[in-house]
């Protein structure tokens, strides 16, 4: 059965009747075009949206047939075309990376809403940061249908200018994850309905309750030629056993997902037992603020993944290291692999435990692109490089209509492994390559017997009191 909320901000309905908010999973359309030199263009804008549409059969509509489960996109942040909307607006941005721009989904309702909005501005001013100004963004309801619509949150954007000590994006971008997540919480306390869609310097999301071909329609800014990115990251979402909403459209803040994490239930309990032990010289004292890390309970699996995500990389991690500790390949003793890797996954699973699926997770930090299949392998991933490197990948083939005189070479991610787009460097690293730098890079192989004995390795039950572990004055 697919419904909707009854409200577009509103976490999931308790328990009720067959429906339990712990079962929510979903199974969707997931696709990401991309130039790997990272050449930025409005043309990579208008492919992305056409693979969007050509995976629209992969969502769901309700009730009403013009009411889908959710599409969205997610771009590099387009500064032209925000210095342009500013300056109509009576204010200047500073350069690329020196800025970020919130998406916001607002209540209906105007004292609530204008309560939010203060307590952006107020949570903004906390951090040392400066609110340079509000954006509507323009939209067309009648694009979309009539439940969508009725639910439908008032959708600004607000500029948030870089912080007087700031030294560069990435503090910046941490410092927008600490201003996100205070808001949040504030508006938690207050009883208050608001949606942070994305917070950040270096990319933007168009999102909601809406079909795939509504997109572009209903976002008057994804026509703009001022609008390019060299990457863009699709979703068309099939809801199953679940209840849409414009917050649970993807993409997410850093990724987008086909399938359902399995371990989610014991994912969230790990995750809220950790927040006591945090610690993190990249957040300081910044990152109780940033608790709970799972923002909600009641969201989907994709959200919560996203969140821990964020946290990872908020501490330091790159992107294809963090993914490779939420979802690691197998690599149990009978598992051929190199020693170095094998100690990379050993170590971090005293850290992390695995996010199992079936799932496919495509994640971005704004320059680089991640794609990771977990060691069950049953969500397919298939990609192609054309000659004028162009990357098409999806969760089938055939989403742009790509002439076969053109493809360099056509392939799959296979279970467990990772494919890395970085589009600084402009180029597509292998698996292999990401797994070797990153397991070389720290001696976790000799840092392993340095943690707590396994349980294996302690005595048995015939052995006297404290016989052979460790003297506690040693």
């Amino acid at each position: 059965m697919n419904t909707h909320y009854p409200h577009p901000n509103l976490p999931p309905p308790a328990k009720q009747g067959l429906y339990d908010p712990r079962f929510e999973h979903d199974a969707c359309g997931v696709g990401l075009v991309a130039d790997i030199k990272g050449r930025k263009s409005h043309d990579i804008i208008n492919k992305g949206l056409e693979a969007l549409i050509n995976l629209g059969h992969r969502g769901a509509a309700g009730a009403d047939p013009e009411t889908g489960d959710g599409a969205g996109i997610l771009l590099q942040m387009p500064h032209e075309f925000f210095a342009k909307e500013a300056e109509s607006l009576g204010f200047d941005l500073p350069g690329l990376g020196n800025y970020g721009v919130g998406t916001i989904f607002l209540p209906q309702d105007a004292d609530a809403r204008e309560r939010c909005i203060r307590i952006v501005e107020r949570t903004v001013r906390d951090e040392g940061c400066r609110l340079l100004g509000w954006r509507d963004v323009p939209t067309n309801p009648d694009a979309i249908g009539v439940l969508s619509r009725g639910v439908m949150p008032v959708i600004r954007q607000f500029f948030v200018d870089r912080p007087a000590d700031g030294s560069d994006t990435a503090s910046l971008e941490m410092r927008l994850y600490v201003i996100r997540r205070r808001i949040e919480n504030r508006a938690k306390d207050d009883d208050l309905d608001l949606y942070i869609v994305c917070l950040s310097a270096n990319r933007i999301i168009y999102k909601g309750l809406i079909l795939a071909h509504q997109l572009e329609q209903f976002y008057l800014d994804l026509a703009d030629t001022d609008i390019a990115s060299c990457f863009a990251m699709v979703h068309s979402r099939f809801s199953t056993n679940t209840l849409g909403t414009w917050r649970l459209a993807h993409p997410y803040r850093h990724v987008i997902h086909n399938g359902e994490i399995n371990t989610l239930r014991g994912n969230i309990n790990w995750m809220t037992a950790r927040h006591a032990m945090l610690a993190s010289d990249a957040l300081g004292d910044d990152i109780r603020k940033l608790l709970p890390i799972v923002a909600d309970a009641n969201q989907s699996d994709t959200a919560t993944f996203d969140n821990v995500l964020e946290l990872l990389l908020a501490t330091g991690r790159s992107l294809p290291h963090s993914m490779m500790m939420m979802v690691p390949e197998a690599w149990a003793e009978h598992i051929p692999m190199n020693a170095e890797k094998k100690a990379f996954y050993e170590y971090h699973s005293n850290l992390m435990e695995p996010w199992d699926g079936p799932a496919l997770m495509i994640g971005t930090d704004g320059s680089q692109v991640c794609a990771i299949l977990d060691r069950n392998g049953l969500r397919p991933c298939r990609f192609l490089v054309t000659r004028d490197d162009l990357l098409v990948m999806a969760s089938e083939t055939g989403v742009l209509d790509i002439p076969d005189e053109d493809i360099v070479y056509k392939s799959r991610i296979q279970p467990g492994r990772m494919f890395l787009l970085d589009t600084e460097i402009g180029r597509l690293i292998p698996d292999e390559e990401i797994k070797a730098e990153l397991s070389s890079r720290r001696p976790y192989g000799q840092w392993l017997p340095q943690n707590p004995p396994a349980l294996g390795d302690l005595p048995g039950p015939g052995a006297g009191p404290g016989h052979g572990l460790p003297n506690a004055h040693q």
